[in-house]
């Protein structure tokens, strides 16, 4: 029996450079480890970086250890995620749960491309949301991904989404991704955090996403001038990434941009919250 492996060198002999972009077979490719059971509800650690297909570069390695290591985030939302076909497993996240969602695995490099949220836990569900449409050029969709995880003491869980929003297509492509979120977090009634790189680089683009988070209850991680001016931007338009959240309350010293980090062109950001139920 052929494995995928097989299949895609297969395919990449065949096709590339000619055809190089293939569809996965996969919705999640997913790897526990049970440290807890449930977020500490008083205080959830969150990280979110575009990290622009560095997963396998000594300089962005390094730099994520660093991050690991002095801020200790319980989760992790990271954009434009490498993982090779034939990875077993992540050692810089060996003592966390992860969920990687793929959107096209790249042949020639025999590697996914895509989304990963890890966390100290294991999600109680988890789903990935593709694209109807495809960004032009390479044809390949963008993909979010929804996780659920327990909190301590509470009844509630927090659901949390990491997406990537379409890029390089006409508005009512970007709407309609926005609407499928919009319907996916909707029906959550406890806690909820949106995060991930929006593409947000018009004004209209950002207009949209902020009648959504309105809708949805969702504020903004309030980073302050000097943080907020330090997240991906194109020239002077509104920041592609966000933290967005309901429900929660936030450590607003803790809110932070680590513009020191240069191994991705987008910065990492980093907030804290705490869960009371009321």
């Amino acid at each position: 029996m052929v494995d995928l492996k097989e299949k895609v060198d297969i395919l990449a002999k065949k096709f590339v450079p000619s055809y190089r972009f293939l569809r996965p077979q996969e919705s999640t490719i997913d790897r526990s480890h049970i440290l807890q059971t449930e977020l500490n509800a008083s205080s959830i650690k969150v990280l979110n970086w575009n990290i622009a297909k560095k997963t396998y570069d000594k300089n962005w390695l390094q730099d994520f250890l660093n991050i690991l290591e002095q801020y200790q985030p319980d989760l992790i939302f990271l954009q434009e995620f490498r993982l090779d076909i034939d990875a077993k497993n992540l050692k810089e996240l060996i003592n966390m749960s992860w969920n990687f969602a793929p959107n096209f695995i790249d042949a020639h490099h025999q590697s996914y491309s895509g989304i990963l949220t890890a966390a100290k836990i294991s999600p109680l569900h988890k789903r990935a949301i593709i694209t109807k449409h495809y960004e032009p050029i390479i044809k390949t969709p963008k993909v979010s991904l929804i996780a659920e995880y327990s909190l301590s003491h509470n009844q509630n869980s927090l659901l949390t989404i990491n997406s990537h929003l379409i890029n390089f297509v006409n508005i009512h492509k970007f709407k309609t991704q926005l609407h499928e979120l919009e319907i996916a977090l909707s029906t959550h009634q406890g806690p909820i955090i949106f995060s991930g790189d929006f593409n947000t680089w018009s004004q209209k683009r950002a207009l949209l996403l902020y009648k959504v988070v309105t809708r949805l209850g969702l504020t903004p991680v309030a980073f302050t001038p000097h943080h907020s001016k330090k997240i991906k931007r194109f020239l002077l338009s509104p920041p592609l990434d966000y933290i967005f959240y309901r429900g929660l309350k936030e450590n607003k010293a803790s809110a932070r941009v680590l513009e020191n980090i240069n191994s991705s062109d987008h910065k990492p950001l980093l907030a804290e919250f705490s869960y009371i139920q009321t």
